[in-house]
């Protein structure tokens, strides 16, 4: 390696590039996340090599492999970019007008009445901001923030800890049965064998089905199921037909505006349970800005979404509500 007299200053971009490849194990994933070639990658990390003057990455294996030197470094880089970044953030945001960018993902439950709120609000407060918004399920907005692709996002709350991330409870969305209107047995009756109609359910893959499996099993039921979705609207469609039952939340309930007049909502027998959508977050985002989302979020599931629903189920109260937050931005 080279004298260190000869190196250039540390360039930042060399550092984030550093960061991805070593996450991704890959010059061409890394590539593509950042829009440069191969090549022009390939060079950073070559840069930043003859900088330190140690090999970071064992270039002959495949996927890439970090050196222990490489690791050690790994581990401080991490530390010093999330400071970094938090720093650019809390600039860039402390004059609202200045911000320049904002990634945010969403699950697509609240996409009809929340989201686009939230979408004019920002442009209105923040002008010269790009913002990015991406839907998802929670689990794949959980995925993107850890590999920082997004900066806050609004999912449920995994039953597992979040790790390096960073949630403010918003909601709870307590679970309830809807079955077609005109069917009225107990509710109770619908989680025995031997009822008329099949469970439909959402795909197993999703945070919300699994929350529903382990709370099933919890209360030693066993359903069988005909038929399994991951789009809450074709469930609802499909228990409006008169094809089956399912167990889902409020929240989602509030979506399927057309297909409510052919659908009834009961609680859920025995010991309820519920569902949190948090907003979560990088541990760099700006806390200016995430006061700005959390407040004019927790307005719009108020206005639009609970106060609506609770006034035709009354039953909902204190059930369907706003988790306590503080710092939200009020204005």
């Amino acid at each position: 390696m080279p004298n260190p007299s000869a190196r250039k200053a540390l360039n930042l971009r060399w550092l984030e590039i550093f960061q991805l490849c070593a996450r991704n194990g890959s010059l061409r994933q890394t590539a593509d996340a950042t829009g440069l070639s191969v090549s022009t990658v390939s060079h950073h990390l070559r840069s930043l090599e003859h900088h330190l003057g140690v090999a970071l990455f064992n270039h002959t294996r495949r996927p890439m492999v970090l050196t222990p030197k490489g690791h050690v470094f790994l581990r401080d880089i991490d530390i010093a970019l999330r400071a970094i970044r938090k720093a650019k953030a809390e600039a860039s945001a402390g004059n609202l007008t200045e911000a320049s960018h904002l990634r945010l993902g969403t699950i697509e439950d609240l996409e009809s009445d929340v989201i686009p709120d939230l979408a004019v609000h920002l442009s209105q407060r923040m002008p010269d901001c790009d913002f990015l918004y991406h839907t998802a399920t929670s689990r794949e907005i959980i995925e993107m923030l850890r590999d920082r692709e997004l900066d806050l996002g609004i999912a449920t709350a995994p039953p597992d800890r979040l790790r390096d991330l960073q949630d403010r409870p918003l909601l709870r969305d307590p679970f309830v049965i809807v079955l077609p209107a005109g069917v009225e047995p107990s509710v109770s009756e619908v989680l025995k064998d031997g009822f008329s109609l099949p469970f439909l359910q959402f795909s197993s893959d999703l945070i919300i089905a699994r929350q529903i499996e382990a709370q099933l099993r919890r209360v030693g039921f066993t359903l069988p199921h005909k038929f399994e979705c991951g789009s809450n609207q074709t469930l609802m469609a499909m228990v409006a037909a008169g094809a089956g039952w399912t167990i889902t939340t409020p929240l989602l309930f509030s979506r399927a505006k057309r297909f409510q007049p052919q659908l009834l909502m009961q609680p859920f027998p025995g010991k309820r349970f519920a569902r949190t959508l948090s907003l979560i977050t990088t541990p760099d985002c700006s806390r200016s800005m995430l006061d700005i989302v959390n407040g004019r979020i927790r307005r719009a599931l108020e206005t639009q979404v609970i106060r609506p629903l609770v006034a035709t189920a009354p039953w909902l109260e204190n059930q369907f509500k706003l988790v306590d937050a503080v710092g939200e931005d009020q204005s």
